[in-house]
């Protein structure tokens, strides 16, 4: 996607959901368009919860089926519906090859994974929706891309603190499962719950 494209996304969720400071949402979080920030109007109650799931659903970069069907998994069990659900992105593969920094955007970690860069546990893995586990180790196939993985040690982001990241070899271990307080999207996820459970 190019950035300009990106750029105008964010606008319209109100949001910059890229993680770049220079991001034209950052000082002007509204659509784009000659009547600007004046012609924003109050949402009404269906109308936040679903911008909620828009901006969820972009962030991970899902398809509407994938993001559904991660709620329907999360319904299941005691834990809570929106712990649960944060657990179910997060720990997919793509997630957290973006999130430990081994790859720079969300659409790159699902093409480090989709074109076999990604190791887990000493096996390939090609799915970007693999969920991975606490315990469970994950890195780049150096063999594979020198290049990538000399990026990848390079990376200047903030690891979330279930992840453990050696960055000299690039490899990273899942050491438990994301907490409801460690959300690092800014959506309200219990809005998007509420959203799929109208």
């Amino acid at each position: 996607m190019q950035d300009r494209a990106k750029h105008k996304l964010c606008r319209r969720l109100g949001v910059c959901i890229w993680g770049k400071v220079k991001c034209p949402s950052v000082r002007r979080p509204y659509p784009a368009g000659p009547h600007g920030k004046n012609a924003q109007k109050k949402l009404s109650t269906y109308g936040e919860l679903l911008l909620q799931k828009q901006r969820l659903k972009v962030y991970y970069a899902l398809t509407e089926k994938q993001l559904h069907l991660a709620f329907v998994d999360a319904k299941k069990g005691k834990t809570q519906t929106d712990e649960k659900l944060l657990r179910n992105l997060e720990l997919r593969l793509d997630a957290a090859t973006y999130r430990s920094g081994l790859a720079p955007t969300i659409h790159a970690a699902r093409q480090f994974v989709v074109h076999r860069h990604i190791i887990v546990d000493g096996k390939i893995v090609d799915r970007p929706s693999y969920k991975l586990r606490p315990g469970q180790g994950f890195s780049i196939n150096v063999e594979k891309d020198a290049a990538l993985a000399n990026v990848a040690k390079n990376a200047n982001c903030e690891v979330p603190p279930y992840l453990e990241v050696d960055r000299e070899h690039c490899k990273v271990k899942v050491v438990r499962e994301p907490l409801i307080e460690e959300n690092p999207t800014g959506v309200e996820i219990m809005k998007v719950v509420e959203f799929y459970a109208r």
